[in-house]
């Protein structure tokens, strides 16, 4: 892809990807507030879940970063956060207060189908790669 423009759709995935790492970010800030704020039954178990939550925030960070490179890898990776997601949506979605289950449910759709449609995948397609180095980040 070296001489050839990026779709605009990549930096839409990209930028999808971000503002969810964002929101990840906010709730692991959230997370260690609560550490210090409220009575907690495990204050190991709440500093692990802040780690792993901030941990996530980072890998869509860099997950976001690897979209805009155009890397190849960024399909399995999102698709799997997509499913991931999806299902975490599924589970708020048959409580009697679903609407976080929609705010869930509603980017993932939209990861899975921007990371299938065709700009995409021509963009991310190894062959469209032959000249640039083998760096994954």
């Amino acid at each position: 892809m070296s001489g050839t423009r990026k779709p605009a759709l990549l930096y839409v995935l990209s930028a999808l990807i971000l503002l969810e790492g964002v929101a990840v970010a906010i709730a692991a800030i959230y997370l260690v507030v609560e550490i210090f704020a409220a009575p907690t039954a495990s204050v190991a178990t709440a500093i692990a879940l802040a780690v792993v939550v901030a941990i996530a925030a980072v890998a869509l960070g860099l997950l976001a970063r690897g979209v805009l490179r155009a890397r190849p890898w960024i399909r399995g990776a999102t698709v799997c956060i997509a499913v991931l997601q999806l299902l975490v949506a599924y589970s708020i979605l048959i409580t009697k207060e679903p609407t976080l289950g929609w705010v869930l449910a509603v980017p993932a759709v939209a990861l899975l189908v921007l990371v299938f449609s065709s700009p995409i995948t021509r963009a991310t397609a190894r062959e469209a790669r032959d000249n640039e180095d083998e760096r994954t980040f």
